[in-house]
């Protein structure tokens, strides 16, 4: 059963000698409170904040909904699963057990996750972020669209490689596919590539080379979210495709394990660099001139509007019904000309600021 905010109320008793039987004396009679009357108690609302893995994207993303877990007086858990979908499982059904107000969860495998997301959403209020699980009986979605999203890399890539003589080829980098928004962003990446129509029901199997006259991506790298492997892969790719144009990264680990790579392999800057998310050293990158831009996305919204969603819909503050099923938090292009604004920005948010200022003042 649903757990909402839980108000545990005592009720002073009263017991009123002598009732009115005509008697004069009686009405001064004043009223007995019993010795052991109890203040009233309230208990706080608890959330929990989900993500789908550990990453710097996820780092931004705690703050925001720990920040908002200040704001409105809920006490926020925040849950980072190390071991992939069978870790996250165990975080969801503990968090059952638990009896939380509301449980905000970016899925791995939404597909094959629909019976313990529907039996958390019979326990609990239910909200997906970042990743969505439009089958499942969640209440809505916060985050962007993946699709239009991985449209907006695609564009960065065209612009990226606009004087490149020939053929552009590229190798995508990506934890797994298994999420739904690491599909669509692959997707709206190709699709725009590729000079389709927008749809983001599409879904072009990875394993085979995908072209037209003038791009041509070779393949789709997945780690499962293993850094080390991604590193890895980037640097088969080098081998197998030293004349290779561009490297996409799509998760906020993958573009700074390209530019390890290329660091390494001496190729850095012969290879164009196109990232995801805002990971300190795909910000830094951009700012060298490394890597041409990056799509980000607003983790910390992400955590703080999950948060107070799930805060007020517990505190009947507002009713979660009465929101819409999809709250936007758009995307956009991070390039040279706006980086180091944005990165100031983030820093404030997450504190960095603060903790830079700390550092200097110490030296």
């Amino acid at each position: 059963m649903k757990r909402f905010f839980c108000f545990t109320l005592l009720m002073l008793a009263s017991v009123i000698a002598g009732c009115d039987s005509g008697d004069n004396n009686s009405s001064n009679t004043s009223p007995e409170i019993p010795d052991n009357t109890d203040p009233i108690v309230v208990t706080t609302p608890t959330v929990a904040y989900v993500t789908n893995g550990i990453a710097s994207f996820w780092d931004i993303a705690e703050a925001g909904a720990q920040q908002a877990g200040k704001d409105l007086n809920v006490d926020v858990q925040v849950h980072m699963p190390v071991d992939g979908v069978q870790d996250q499982k165990r975080m969801l059904e503990d968090l059952i057990t638990q009896q939380v107000d509301g449980v905000a969860v970016s899925p791995i495998d939404s597909d094959n996750q629909l019976d313990l997301l529907n039996l958390v959403a019979d326990e609990t209020t239910l909200i997906t972020h970042d990743s969505d699980a439009a089958d499942s009986n969640r209440e809505l979605y916060i985050g962007m669209s993946n699709y239009d999203a991985g449209w907006m890399c695609g564009e960065l890539i065209e612009e990226a490689t606009a004087d490149v003589a020939g053929q552009v080829s590229i190798m995508i980098f990506v934890g797994r596919l298994e999420q739904v928004n690491a599909r669509q962003r692959r997707q709206g990446l190709i699709d725009y590539l590729m000079k389709r129509e927008k749809d983001d029901q599409r879904y072009d199997e990875p394993g085979q080379v995908i072209e037209n006259e003038r791009f041509s991506i070779l393949g789709t790298r997945t780690d499962d979210f293993d850094s080390n492997k991604c590193k890895s892969y980037v640097e088969d790719t080098l081998t197998a495709y030293p004349d290779i144009t561009c490297m996409v990264g799509l998760f906020a680990y993958n573009p700074p394990q390209i530019l390890e790579a290329l660091t390494s392999a001496d190729k850095l800057n012969e290879v164009h660099v196109i990232g995801f998310d805002e990971d300190a050293q795909t910000l830094q990158g951009i700012v060298d001139g490394t890597c041409y831009g990056t799509v980000v996305q607003n983790p910390y919204q992400y955590g703080y509007q999950s948060v107070k969603v799930l805060a007020e819909h517990a505190t009947g503050v507002k009713n979660i019904s009465e929101l819409d099923d999809f709250i936007d938090i758009p995307a956009r292009k991070i390039l040279k000309n706006n980086v180091q604004e944005f990165w100031d920005e983030l820093k404030k948010l997450t504190g960095e600021d603060d903790a830079d200022e700390g550092s200097d003042s110490a030296e």
